[in-house]
């Protein structure tokens, strides 16, 4: 039977500054802007996708960057690490890129045979880069990144959880997930069980609860085909007691929205329609791009958005 959820969809963080944001994502890390809109539940917030060429599902990363939101907090509860997926010998490029532009960085550590590196953007996002042979993806560069060490997408995110018997029940009873190991009390889950899918669960029974704000993960988003499969999956979640929204219409995806046990905020979203149904491919990002009900108000929250612009020949 075809699986309803395919991996990750995207990933959705709350950040500070507009600017610094922009700046990190695509000039810094080199990943593409490809929509500028705004928070469709607080439209006086932008709404940055960040991904490869086209936005492909499992590559990209969003924000919502509030001016002078404080620093938030990890903690139980919340996605603490975003793991990107890079070329097998790209590690020594990527180090030397960030300590030029002042982003310290982990040791090389190895994970499930993988080696990997850990820092953290200027909100304090915590961010994995992980070398691996397994991803047939084309990774995107404005130019200033070689694409043979670019960021191909999403390789998977850490839930950090009090306890993970109940996540664990949910992902793989429920989402089309599968065990695939564990490592030094680190438990990894995925789809296909490749870079794009993977799911791992840290417990940490006596954490304290993550302070949602600047610098941490509002909720990852996983993938399904289309409007029929995630209301299929909508119909399972609801039958198991879980508590889910309506179908909410992104313009570029679907939605829907519910807690898993442990307490992060999980998403379904379509694949389809994508990010080219209102800009040419050529030109995504370029412009603030409104849903179809904002759009009578354009003057007013386009005045309420601090202007931003992209800035990377300042990181090459």
């Amino acid at each position: 039977m075809k699986p309803l959820i395919t991996g990750i969809h995207h990933i959705t963080a709350i950040a500070g500054n507009p600017q610094a944001n922009i700046d990190f994502y695509t000039g810094i890390l080199g990943l593409r802007l490809v929509k500028k809109t705004i928070n469709f539940d607080a439209p006086g917030v932008y709404h940055f996708y960040f991904g490869d060429e086209l936005g492909r599902p499992g590559t990209v990363f969003t924000t919502f960057p509030f001016t002078g939101a404080r620093r938030g907090a990890k903690g139980a509860g919340e996605v603490t690490y975003t793991a990107f997926s890079v070329p097998t010998d790209s590690l020594d490029y990527w180090i030397e890129r960030l300590k030029k532009f002042g982003v310290a960085t982990s040791d090389k550590l190895t994970r499930f045979g993988d080696q990997l590196i850990r820092f953290e953007d200027h909100d304090s996002m915590g961010i994995e880069l992980i070398a691996n042979d397994q991803d047939d993806r084309t990774g995107w560069s404005y130019g200033q990144v070689p694409i043979e060490h670019s960021i191909k997408g999403f390789y998977g995110a850490t839930l950090n959880l009090r306890a993970k018997e109940l996540t664990e029940k949910l992902l793989t009873e429920h989402m089309d997930y599968r065990f695939i190991g564990e490592e030094n009390g680190r438990f990894r889950y995925g789809t296909a069980g490749k870079p794009g899918d993977i799911v791992d669960i840290v417990i940490d029974k006596s954490g304290s609860r993550g302070m949602q704000s600047a610098g941490t993960v509002h909720h990852i988003a996983f993938r399904t085909e289309n409007a029929e499969s995630q209301l299929q999956v909508q119909e399972i979640l609801m039958r198991n007691g879980y508590q889910v929204t309506e179908v909410k219409d992104r313009n570029y995806f679907t939605s829907i929205y519910f807690r898993e046990p442990g307490g992060v905020l999980f998403e379904v979203a379509t694949d389809e329609p994508g990010f080219a149904i209102d800009e040419d491919e050529a030109h995504l990002g370029e412009l603030i791009k409104l849903p179809e009900w904002a759009e009578p108000n354009r003057d007013k929250l386009e005045e309420s958005l601090i202007p931003v612009k992209l800035n990377v020949e300042s990181y090459a």
